[in-house]
């Protein structure tokens, strides 16, 4: 999913790649989100995959020397289509060298970082990285991130006592960030499986590593949120945890304090590419469904509903009438894609999906993401101050991707303050649109929640206007705020504008 905003960004979440030009352990950081790779290795072997029975404080020792084994190293190499520039050019251009220009972070570099009238040239990379993975089947099947196998074109799998496999990618997931790997073995220790679902926040959970080239570190915390939504990665539910993780533990194993697998460790919040507290990890009953589906078909599949949604704060709350600020407001409906045949519009606030509560906006992709494409969908929405049920049925997200937008909403006193006009039928050709006013000047509450000259006003708390008199008589039936559907630059955002 993307993540684009009316207004810029305040923090920015980036990938970091443990695997660059020149062997493992070279990382580029935005301040950001970090991808951490680097190998794994445990202890004492042990094939025996069942739970163990603790109480009390967590023996983390035990779990380690049981299920450490089953911890594999797994190193890669292969060809990046990179920059060609020298590092120092690339430093002095504010841009990390030999960054891949199919990373999701490309463009932000290129249009905020970089200078002197756009990227350098580009050639072929030579890769090295390392990450690591865990043994689920005794015949070789192996768990680990997408991002830790990109761009490799050989992949070597090392277990714990040293002997080491060429593994073969069956397939790799890159919307949760999950890949199955085979290696040519039997009888191999295994890990046991747990719930995700049945983690508490406040439970204790281990990570095993090696964080920046330190093999068999163990590290352990408690769960510090479930359900965390994060830009670009909308499909899945993380499981943050203050576990220190650091690059070198992606594509590791999370494990509960009964020494069973919960989660794979996938992601970290950083600015200095180090660990700062918040760890993210891939629950284990969605990499599992990922992993069913590439064992079977060679590839993961996800549904899509076809909207963009955004984030219900109080301000939006207050203009659509909720009693609460949750739920996934939806921003715009791709035309003639499932939502649309559902009946969905801009300015419904999708409350619950199969019966599931939807609170953040990122709950419905994340939901939608897990679900099969072509299966019924039922959703509750929340359409001028009255509860409504809708049928959609999913589609395909390799068609198309729905979006989850963002938007800063300002908050003031007074007047709406916008200079508005109707649209003549030559500019509504051009937007696409068969309604709206373009604003000529913005000032007070609108200009401080970010609306600009130029912008198209298609609705207010969604209704849809063709005249000042029906935005004036919106207006006057919402004493505290207004919802403004913003389009510009082909997207369509709600602004919360505070007027009284």
């Amino acid at each position: 999913m993307n993540t684009r905003n009316l207004t810029p960004a305040r923090l920015v979440l980036a990938l970091l790649t443990a695997g660059v030009l020149g062997g493992a352990g070279a990382t580029y950081v935005a301040g950001g989100l970090a991808r951490a790779e680097a190998p794994v290795s445990a202890t004492v072997a042990s094939s025996t995959a069942q739970p163990l029975s603790l109480q009390g404080t967590p023996d983390f020792s035990k779990i380690t020397d049981r299920y450490g084994p089953a911890v594999v190293n797994i190193s890669v190499s292969g060809v990046r289509h990179a920059s060609a520039e020298s590092e120092e050019a690339a430093a002095a251009r504010g841009l990390p060298p030999g960054i891949d220009p199919n990373d999701p972070f490309f463009e932000f570099f290129r249009r905020f970082q970089g200078q002197g009238g756009g990227m350098p040239d580009q050639r072929d990379t030579p890769v090295r990285g390392q990450g690591s993975g865990f043994i689920v089947s005794a015949d070789g099947l192996i768990l680990t991130n997408a991002h830790v196998v990109r761009d490799a074109s050989e992949v070597i799998v090392k277990l714990t006592d040293r002997r080491e496999f060429k593994a073969k990618v069956l397939g790799s997931d890159p919307k949760t960030d999950v890949a199955v790997l085979r290696i040519d073995a039997k009888d191999l220790p295994t890990v046991p499986m747990g719930s995700a679902r049945d983690l508490k926040v406040g439970e204790w959970v281990l990570a095993i590593g090696s964080p920046f080239g330190f093999e068999n570190s163990v590290t352990a915390g408690v769960v510090s949120a479930k359900g965390r939504s994060l830009p670009d990665d909308s499909f899945v539910p993380f499981i943050q945890t203050d576990v220190a993780v650091n690059p070198g533990n992606s594509g590791g194993p999370l494990f509960n304090s009964r020494g069973e697998v919960v989660g794979i460790n996938s992601q970290i919040y950083s600015q200095s590419g180090g660990y700062q507290g918040l760890s993210f990890a891939i629950p284990i009953e969605l990499a599992t469904q990922v992993k069913d589906q590439i064992v079977a078909t060679g590839k993961a599949s996800h549904a899509r509903l076809g909207v963009t949604v955004q984030e219900v704060n109080q301000a939006l709350a207050d203009s659509f009438q909720l009693d609460k600020p949750e739920g996934a407001l939806v921003s715009s409906v791709e035309p003639g894609g499932p939502a649309d045949k559902a009946g969905l519009k801009p300015g419904d606030v999708i409350r619950q999906a199969n019966g599931q509560r939807i609170v953040a906006s990122g709950d419905l992709p994340a939901l939608i993401g897990q679900s099969t494409p072509g299966s019924q969908m039922s959703l509750e929405v929340w359409r001028q101050g009255q509860r409504e049920t809708l049928t959609a049925k999913l589609g395909d997200a390799s068609d198309k991707k729905a979006q989850v937008v963002q938007a800063d909403g300002g908050v003031g006193q007074g007047k709406l303050g916008l200079a508005l006009r109707p649209l003549q039928p030559q500019e509504k050709r051009q937007a696409g649109v068969n309604a709206g006013l373009v604003v000529e000047g913005v000032g007070g509450p609108a200009e401080r929640a970010g609306v600009m000259p130029g912008d198209l006003l298609v609705a207010v708390n969604g209704t849809p206007v063709q005249n000042v008199e029906q935005v004036r008589a919106v207006v006057a039936k919402s004493p505290k705020s207004v919802a403004l559907l913003i389009r510009r630059d082909g997207d369509t955002i709600f602004v919360p504008v505070r007027i009284g």
